[in-house]
């Protein structure tokens, strides 16, 4: 039977911890009920289920359970099923003591939006302690005098568990002189006295041994033993008396050890042994004993171990005054704990973005924090807040929550990083506070096109540089970060002189280094403008453009090129100087230029070798053939100017012609001009010129009304050509040449128009006119004439 009772009464335990869940609703809260010592994993409820949310979700909101008092977790909840659960083994005498009511807060944080909801775990009780007597052996001495009915005070049995589970009542083991009494203490403790039935006779019994049972009504029920040792004495009829029956005082938490509490008094009216009277504790847990001393003579309680607030509140103690000869009598003692600011608030981050865009709007939440103090009343009260100078702020959210959010525009570029002081203090005396600090990484958006470092590039390069050459350089900065600050260069397509541009730059992606596709040549053009394009890597890429204006700086490449006279070999011109010419009179003017620029197409001209030295001179720019004295009889009638022309070049380059002048007022002494030249000019000429002079005999009438026709044109210059080319116009002048003044090219004033014949070289000629009126003077009436004769 006795097996039986026992399996019953697990079943029962069994039974009553299973039906021990139970959801109840109460001001918002979410409670349940559980029983303690369950394992782990057992599962006492499904949080998402009563509070209606997706169990799916719950991941999604970052669900999870907070305790209120930031105390040990004994409950979770699962983020996959939303199921709460036991995490850690609860005992409950150890979590609330002798305390009717244990329940354990939770506070369930779900994000966006941010929602709190109350959570309540209530632990029954389980019987699993037995009654325990604080002495093993309670030692009573009465005197033989007691009367029938006087009761002895036995004190009480200790059960760690509450309500039925604690001792509900004692049993005492048969005896011929003695009966139990029970009784119940103010708070619901049951305690028993031993009531003398039958007059004690010494001399019969001195002493007598029976044994006190303490029953709990749990199940399974459990019991605890006590041994009464009687001694019979002489009479002792007075019991000892407390000044008060309850001591209430206010004790500080953390008070130093062996601060005395209170002092416990009380009196017996006996004299001697009868009314010497000494103190202990009565039922007093072990741990109560361990922060709480009692002496036994003095009465005086003090601190012996540490006294935190946040642990228990108050403490409730009975202490037993007994008298030498075993009456006794009790009084209660109540010590309230007294807060003081001994804890600094607590901060946790309960979610946190540590990495936020910085293209995220002003009031964007980033984390969450709790923060918490263990003390009570202004102890308890928080303010909070954040370091100075940063683009952040703390919004009070629910209790003791705050989002984190911005409060400006972030820029990455300007602050990378930021590292966010929250400071938490109490309202204590004096206060009490505490910091953390949050380092909050600003990330990188693609918010800066690429800027040059120059608003316009300009380069110079001489032409006939080799290609693949290096031209100029173009930078960009682009503060991103990573593939949003990485540049790349190209090139924006585009025409130079009807060519793509890439034909003639090409650009280096990486480095922005532009170079030459071909060699320029800067006759053909001086200048290029390119449009040179800096893009990023970011998503969607931003670029910028600028221009580079590219210059073809000359180089002396291009030698003087002779217009007027012909170069030797191609043609052959003489010209003829009247024997009236004076000093300073123009005789000719060699033409030339230059397909360079600037000083590389300054040109000087220079007699470097003449028939007769000092008869000629020519301008050193003008290129201006003068007489340098007066003409005499005695010159020679032939004579010939070498004349170089030379540029201005770093390396000067230089071409030289011959200018043939006849000095003759007779076109009868033409022919005799005409042997010499062609001789000096090509010895295969010899038979030609024979042949010519029979020619010229046969005509020499011709020639002779010629000359006189010749002198009535007003005494222009003549020219005689003997070529079969084409004549120069006085306005055609090479395409790409610049007429500079004073640099060689001949003034409109100047000019001369040449007209010759298709036929041979020796036997087609024209007399052409002269456009200078200072040369050679004429007959008035007559402007511009000219013969022409074909043979």
């Amino acid at each position: 039977i006795s097996g039986l009772g026992d399996s019953m009464a697990h079943g029962k335990l069994l039974l009553a911890a299973c039906l021990s869940v139970v959801l109840r609703i109460s001001h918002g809260d979410i409670q349940y009920s559980v029983a303690e010592e369950m394992k782990r994993g057992f599962v006492v409820g499904n949080v998402a289920k009563d509070i209606g949310l997706d169990p799916n979700r719950l991941s999604l909101r970052k669900a999870r359970l907070n305790t209120d008092d930031g105390g040990k977790r004994y409950f979770d909840i699962n983020p996959s099923t939303g199921a709460l659960t036991v995490s850690e083994t609860v005992d409950r005498e150890e979590l609330c003591g002798s305390r009717m009511s244990c329940a354990l807060k939770y506070e369930l944080l779900l994000e966006k939006p941010l929602e709190l909801h109350g959570v309540v775990v209530h632990v029954e009780d389980v019987n699993d302690n037995a009654p325990q007597f604080s002495n093993g052996e309670i030692a009573l001495e009465i005197h033989e005098s007691a009367t029938k009915g006087t009761a002895f005070l036995l004190g009480e049995a200790h059960d760690a568990d509450v309500g039925k589970n604690s001792v509900q009542r004692y049993v005492l083991q048969r005896n011929g002189h003695f009966s139990l009494r029970t009784g119940t203490n103010s708070d619901g403790a049951k305690y028993s006295e031993l009531v003398l039935e039958k007059e004690l006779d010494r001399e019969q019994q001195r002493e007598m041994t029976f044994t006190l049972t303490a029953f709990d009504d749990g199940a399974p029920q459990k019991s605890g033993t006590a041994v009464i040792r009687v001694t019979v004495l002489d009479a002792n009829d007075n019991v000892p008396v407390f000044t008060q029956p309850t001591y209430r005082i206010d004790l500080a938490e953390n008070s130093p050890v062996n601060t005395v509490i209170v002092a416990v008094s009380a009196t017996d009216s006996d004299e001697g042994q009868n009314g010497e009277v000494v103190y202990e504790f009565s039922r007093v847990p072990d741990k109560i004993a361990e922060i709480f001393s009692l002496d036994r003579r003095s009465g005086e309680i003090k601190v012996v171990g540490p006294v935190d607030y946040e642990k228990q509140k108050s403490y409730e103690l009975t202490v037993q005054a007994k008298d030498g000869l075993g009456l006794a009598s009790n009084a209660k003692v109540i010590i309230d704990i007294i807060d003081v600011n001994d804890n600094a608030p607590v901060i946790e981050i309960q979610s946190l973005n540590d990495i936020i865009p910085e293209n995220s709007a002003p009031g964007s939440e980033i984390g969450i924090i709790k923060v918490q103090d263990k003390d009570s009343g202004k102890n308890r009260q928080v303010h909070c807040s954040l370091s100075l100078n940063v683009p952040f702020k703390l919004n009070p959210s629910l209790k003791n929550y705050y989002s984190l959010i911005t409060t400006d525009k972030l820029d990455r570029e300007f602050v990378a990083a930021y590292n966010v002081t929250v400071t938490a203090t109490d309202e204590g005396t004096p206060p009490l506070s505490s910091s953390m600090t949050i380092h909050v990484s600003v990330s990188d958006v693609n918010d800066n096109p690429p800027v040059f470092e120059e608003q316009s590039y300009s380069a110079y390069v001489s032409e006939n540089n080799k290609p693949g050459s290096s031209v100029c350089s173009v930078t960009a900065r682009d503060p991103d970060w990573r593939q949003n600050g990485t540049v790349f260069y190209s090139l924006l397509p585009s025409e130079v002189s009807g060519a793509p541009v890439s034909s003639f730059l090409s650009i280096n992606g990486d480095t922005g280094v532009i170079h030459a596709v071909r060699s320029f040549d800067y006759e053909k053009f001086r200048s290029l403008k390119v449009q040179v394009v800096a893009r990023d890597n970011g998503s969607p890429p931003l670029s910028s453009n600028v221009t580079v204006s590219i210059f073809i700086s000359d180089e002396n490449d291009n030698s003087p090129q002779i217009l007027y006279p012909a170069p030797a070999g191609n043609t052959f011109m003489t010209e003829m100087v009247p024997k009236a010419a004076l000093s300073g009179s123009l005789v000719s003017k060699v033409i030339a230029v230059d397909a360079d620029s600037g000083q590389n197409a300054w040109l000087s001209y220079q007699i470097i070798k003449s028939t007769d030295p000092g008869l000629f001179t020519v301008g050193l720019h003008s290129g201006e053939i003068r007489a340098l004295r007066d003409i005499s009889e005695s010159d020679s009638m032939k004579q010939n100017l070498v004349i170089s022309v030379k540029d201005n070049g770093q390396t000067p380059l230089s071409a030289t012609c011959t200018v043939s002048l006849l000095i003759s007022d007779n076109l009868a002494e033409v022919p005799d001009l005409k042997d010499v030249s062609y001789e000096e000019n090509n010895s295969k000429l010899t038979s030609y010129l024979i042949i010519a002079l029979v020619s010229v005999s046969t005509f020499f009438l011709t020639f002779l009304i010629l000359v006189l026709a010749v002198r009535f044109c007003r005494r222009r210059k003549p020219r005689l050509l003997f070529d079969g080319a084409v004549a120069i116009p006085s306005a055609y002048f090479p395409p790409n040449y610049a007429e500079v003044e004073g640099a060689g090219t001949l003034r409109s004033s100047y000019n001369y128009d040449t007209y010759l014949t298709t036929g041979s070289r020796t036997s087609d000629f024209k007399f052409v006119t002269s456009y200078n009126d200072n040369t050679l003077p004429a007959d008035d009436t007559m402007k511009n004439c000219f013969f022409s004769l074909v043979y």
